[in-house]
């Protein structure tokens, strides 16, 4: 803590797709078995993993040709990846290139079968995984084994009403199946406790900005040991910086 400047710990060498690049990575987690990252290198099409130890010069690909997202890692260290373009979740053996289909994976659409531009993913204990159902303003919880989702948030259209999202990002679910999403165009983030139909605003909901109570386009979410929580606010277009929040 205090640390007035980050170090580099993958990529750093501009953009591109050498191995020791990265090009629009838009998700990481870290594998505390081989300590290493394991990242989403989106534009490169392609998962790579870069060991944490100090020194090394470039990452090895995990999984090549997938238009990857978002990335989760369950308990018994199997990996989650949402691929934007074929709206499916697989998962995934470390070493494994071809993974099984556990969301989605029916072409794009709106049915509870389907996805449409899945981004983020959390993975439970039970292996349950809920997605970010980006392009239909929704969330989707899919039991393990499940040939359908459940719509667990927003499934209302695109809107800020209470019961919508728009866009919707970051993604966490605590252990009582209490959601926390990044609703990313009402620059806000939302909590939609478990079976609820409509969730509250916990942080944002006034507006695009840059103020302490404003987001512009919060794309990422988690919470520390202390339950404080965390908002990457804006990508691209957005106010370049991360927020702190203490959650009642």
């Amino acid at each position: 803590m205090g640390d007035t400047n980050g170090q580099v710990v993958a990529g750093g060498n501009g953009k591109g797709n050498r191995l020791d690049q990265l090009y629009g990575p838009t998700d990481v987690l870290i594998d505390k078995e081989t300590d290493s990252l394991i990242i989403c290198d989106w534009v490169n099409g392609r998962v790579v993993q870069w060991s944490r130890r100090s020194g090394t010069p470039q990452g090895e690909v995990l999984i090549d040709s997938i238009n990857c997202y978002g990335l989760a890692m369950d308990n018994q260290r199997y990996l989650y990846i949402s691929d934007i373009h074929k709206h499916e979740v697989r998962r995934y053996q470390i070493g494994d290139k071809n993974g099984t289909i556990v969301a989605g994976g029916n072409g794009e659409g709106a049915s509870l079968n389907q996805l449409n531009y899945p981004t983020y993913i959390f993975v439970d204990q039970q292996q349950t995984v809920y997605v970010t159902d980006n392009d239909n303003h929704r969330v989707m919880k899919w039991n393990k084994g499940a040939k359908e989702g459940i719509v667990v948030a927003g499934g209302q259209g695109e809107g800020n009403a209470l019961t919508q999202l728009s866009y919707p990002k970051g993604l966490f679910v605590d252990t009582l199946g209490t959601i926390y999403v990044a609703d990313k165009l009402n620059h806000r983030v939302m909590r939609w406790p478990k079976g609820a139909k409509q969730g509250t605003v916990i942080a944002g909901g006034n507006g695009e900005g840059k103020e302490a109570n404003q987001f512009y386009s919060p794309v990422g979410l988690s919470f520390d040991r202390h339950g404080n929580l965390y908002v990457v606010d804006g990508d691209v277009l957005g106010n370049n910086r991360v927020q702190r929040f203490s959650i009642e």
